[in-house]
């Protein structure tokens, strides 16, 4: 089996990955201001039974290029293309789950199974008034006013970085990549923000669906994956108690133990 090689070139940019394991692929798709190592714990847990792929998403972490949705969608079918013709399943988090569910609906003959962590609602129903996580708009203002350090310490005490389970070791690992994160996508250009893919290509999908939430994750975090769940023909969801919005890091033997008996039903209904 030949490797990804790291750094993996992607058209004009070149991505830190990590390619690990053997079997059925497994890709992991980090969040926001965070990078493939959000996910040693899985890599750990997962490479005994499966390939493990990981990659810095372009623009975050230690990867190159500028950061955008269409980047994103290029970037991760040149990573599935590389890994063979068979299916994989995809495991994105947060503004990754965004990226894995664009690709998954898009390529359905390329997917076992997904996974959405903690992801955004795609539904396309109305929000309600002041329904956000946060405004873009105003850490651009921080950033280009105050410069990346401040924007850093305000979004390490945000909601959706916070780590309930009190894991020295977990906290110091969100604090490395948080460090890392170079703040392009908030110093370059405006983006328009992405448009939902919307209850009808949802209805649509007939792959497999893990949907996860921390149990202390945001209301908004919440309700989406509540409503993606419900949106979902084929989705099933899972409560990680005790956990925030990563709940990967914050509970990682929960995490685990619901991904690989997600994963096992697959292998079993698929043998």
């Amino acid at each position: 089996m030949q490797r990804l090689g790291d750094p993996f070139r992607s058209g004009d940019a070149w991505l830190r990955v990590r390619d690990q394991g053997a079997g059925a692929p497994l890709v992991f798709i980090h969040g926001w201001t965070l990078d493939l190592d959000a996910w040693e714990p899985q890599a750990a847990a997962f490479a005994e039974s499966h390939r493990v792929v990981r990659y810095d998403r372009r623009g975050f972490g230690l990867s190159d290029g500028i950061p955008g949705r269409g980047a994103d969608a290029e970037d991760l079918a040149r990573v599935v293309a590389e890994l063979g013709p068979g299916a994989v399943t995809l495991n994105g988090a947060s503004q990754g789950a965004r990226v894995a569910l664009a690709f998954a609906l898009g390529n359905p003959e390329r997917l076992s199974a997904l996974v959405l962590d903690g992801p955004p609602d795609e539904t396309g129903d109305p929000p309600a008034v002041g329904d956000e996580d946060f405004s873009v708009a105003a850490y651009r203002r921080l950033v280009a006013e105050q410069g990346v350090e401040a924007f850093r310490r305000d979004w390490a005490a945000h909601p959706l970085m916070r780590l309930h389970a009190g894991d020295s070791a977990a906290r110091e690992l969100v604090a490395r990549m948080l460090g890392r994160y170079p703040a392009r996508d908030l110093a370059g250009p405006p983006q328009e923000p992405p448009p939902p893919a919307g209850s009808v290509a949802l209805a649509r999908f007939t792959k497999p669906v893990l949907v996860v939430n921390g149990e202390l994750d945001t209301a908004l975090r919440l309700r989406a994956g509540e409503a993606l769940a419900r949106a979902l023909p084929l989705a099933e969801r899972v409560v990680i108690p005790g956990a925030g919005h990563l709940p990967n890091l914050d509970a990682p033997r929960a995490y685990n133990e619901a991904l690989r008996a997600f994963l096992q039903r697959q292998a079993r209904a698929a043998a």
